[in-house]
């Protein structure tokens, strides 16, 4: 049998975009983005994933999502994934009770990491003038999360702020307050 990671090839872009949420980390960005040359050389054509998005779906399969490429750490689910104009769009959740998910939350949070990137078979490519590899059609296995992006322009694209985080802290206080004034409860005391 051969081995998996020998056949498929990644694609780096960087993670911009993560909200900490409850239930796990919402993380959301583009993983790929066409038009684009990697620091590889390759170029992803518009329409390079749908037949392979098709498929997945018709068969009632995901898009993994991974840590650092590594099958067997799996760390949250990609609830949306789809190309658009800009490139392969992702939307999904770190998984915060699995070990590695919390891990890849902590960094993601602290900034040292900020990575996504893709591993995927290519199905179809070819070489333009300039002898770089145009990308038409790959088979997409999964995005990770990983150190070191490929594509700079491909990141993540929403990050709770620290302006963001009191907000909603602050929104929450406010929620508590009225919801103990409603009830007669004391402040600091909790109602169920």
């Amino acid at each position: 049998m051969k081995d998996m990671d020998l056949e498929l090839e990644r694609k780096f872009c960087r993670l911009e975009n993560f909200v900490e949420a409850e239930g796990g980390t919402l993380v959301e960005g583009y993983a790929s983005v066409f038009g684009k040359a990697d620091q590889g050389g390759d170029v992803v054509q518009a329409g390079a994933y749908a037949r392979s998005l098709r498929g997945l779906r018709g068969g009632g399969r995901r898009v993994k999502m991974l840590w650092q490429h590594d099958p067997a750490q799996p760390i949250g689910v990609w609830d949306e994934v789809r190309e658009d104009s800009t490139g392969l769009y992702v939307k999904g959740r770190i998984l915060t009770e699995v070990a590695r998910g919390r891990e890849a939350a902590a960094l993601l949070a602290a900034g040292a990491i900020d990575g996504l990137s893709i591993g995927y078979r290519t199905r179809r490519a070819e070489k333009d003038s300039g002898g770089r590899r145009l990308l038409s059609e790959l088979e997409l296995w999964e995005v990770s999360l990983v150190t070191f992006p490929m594509l700079p322009d491909a990141r993540v694209g929403a990050k709770a702020d620290d302006t963001a985080v009191a907000l909603l802290r602050d929104m929450a206080e406010a929620l508590q307050g009225a919801r103990q004034e409603m009830t007669g409860a004391r402040p600091g005391s909790r109602t169920l």
